[in-house]
């Protein structure tokens, strides 16, 4: 049998329902939205065989497969989009096997592949939500998504998984909402907001608000901020690829001797190679989603968005759940601190616990590009739930 999906398509959840608008944290509630999402697998008949996707920041619901097009987005699903960004992990026999399992990933809230987001239009004015788009929170987005659960007949969860910021969605589901997840499968991710984090993140918004074709965030009209966007994608790519593999890719980059902007000729492979990722990434994401995920990110306080008065509180809501944490050593985004702090939460809870790290080079997207040094324990706790994980004791 193969192990590939083959071709996708993008699905459109529409919630209307102004009696019981999505609450948010911040603002006003919202009575409507859209979600893209993709589902890869087949639900069971009691719809408890689902695994709940959650990308990274500036990932989107394509997670496996071929996908060529998505329509309505003025051109961000460039061919960079079109192949799964998991594609290694998912389909038959992989880490989430679509054999048994139904997978699926949904755009966040606030995004810019299909779910509402500040490139969306808004139906009370006609033109782009722009900057009048709602402030959001993480717990916004994973309430989104529980609406979508709802919509599928979905009410408890086989797994929960994410990887970086996703890893901030799983973990803030499974403690939010405790009696619908059953395993939860967080990699290279944290239970806070560091202050390197910040400071990058910081740096980011920066330089997309400093660009003066961004305007307030109003700039649907002219000319985009792509400057401050791809400086933006520039700082924030050096801590999600480990130095010795940007060195790697970098030789196979040609170094133009002509002045990017102004004066200052490159003379290193390094820097053509940096300055093509920006020049890339800004063709295929908006600036407004860009900030408001961050501010997400600056924002996210995983105790006050689950309604719980401690970590201890939290975690000990996940009891019955079954966790499997995953360090990668050379992970700067995330270092392998953060997991070490989760788990001794998760310890001192009662939670059951696995905690694996992996040995590799590529940094924090060695989740995106080394399917093998994940798959065999996913695939383990995925498919064998009839033996707990190690509790450990309270400490």
């Amino acid at each position: 049998m193969s192990d590939t999906i083959g071709e996708t398509r993008t699905r459109f959840f529409e919630y209307n329902d102004p009696a019981h608008p999505l609450v948010l944290r911040v603002g006003a509630p919202l009575p409507a939205f859209t979600l893209a999402y993709e589902m890869y697998g087949t639900m069971n008949a009691d719809r408890s065989n689902v695994i709940l996707l959650y990308h990274a920041m500036t990932g989107n619901q394509h997670a496996a497969g071929f996908n060529p097009e998505v329509p309505g987005l003025d051109g961000r699903w460039t061919e960079e989009n079109h192949e799964g960004w998991w594609d290694g992990f998912i389909g038959p026999g992989k880490a989430l096997d679509t054999d048994r399992f139904c997978v699926l990933c949904a755009n966040y809230l606030g995004g810019c592949y299909g779910s509402t987001g500040p490139a969306s239009i808004d139906p009370a004015t006609g033109r782009p939500w722009g900057p009048s788009f709602p402030v959001l929170r993480m717990s916004d987005i994973v309430d989104s998504q529980i609406k979508l659960l709802d919509h599928l007949g979905v009410s408890r969860l086989h797994a929960v998984v994410g990887a970086s910021i996703g890893g901030f969605l799983g973990l803030l589901t499974a403690a939010r909402y405790p009696d619908r997840v059953r395993i939860v499968l967080p990699i290279g991710t944290g239970v806070e907001t560091s202050i390197y984090q910040r400071i990058i993140n910081f740096e980011q918004v920066n330089a997309i608000e400093a660009d003066p074709n961004f305007r307030g965030g109003d700039y649907y009209d002219g000319a985009r901020p792509d400057l401050g966007l791809a400086l933006a994608r520039r700082i924030a790519h050096k801590t999600f690829v480990s130095l010795d593999t940007l060195r790697e890719r970098a030789r196979t980059e040609l170094v133009s001797t002509k002045p990017p902007y102004g004066w200052y000729e490159m003379n290193h492979p390094v820097e053509s190679y940096m300055l093509h990722q920006g020049k890339k990434f800004v063709r295929r994401f908006d600036a407004n989603s860009y900030l408001r995920i961050l501010d997400a990110w600056q924002w996210f306080n995983l105790v006050d968005e689950a309604g719980a008065t401690s970590f201890k509180d939290l975690f000990s809501r996940c009891r019955h759940q079954e966790f499997l944490v995953f360090s990668i050593d050379s992970d700067l985004s995330f270092p392998p601190r953060d997991q070490a702090r989760l788990v001794r939460l998760l310890k001192r809870a009662g939670v059951p616990v696995m905690w694996i790290t992996v040995h590799s080079e590529k940094g924090h997207d060695a989740f995106l590009l080394e399917p093998r040094s994940f798959a065999p324990h996913i695939h383990q706790l995925l498919e064998d739930t009839r033996t707990p994980a190690t509790t450990f004791p309270s400490s």
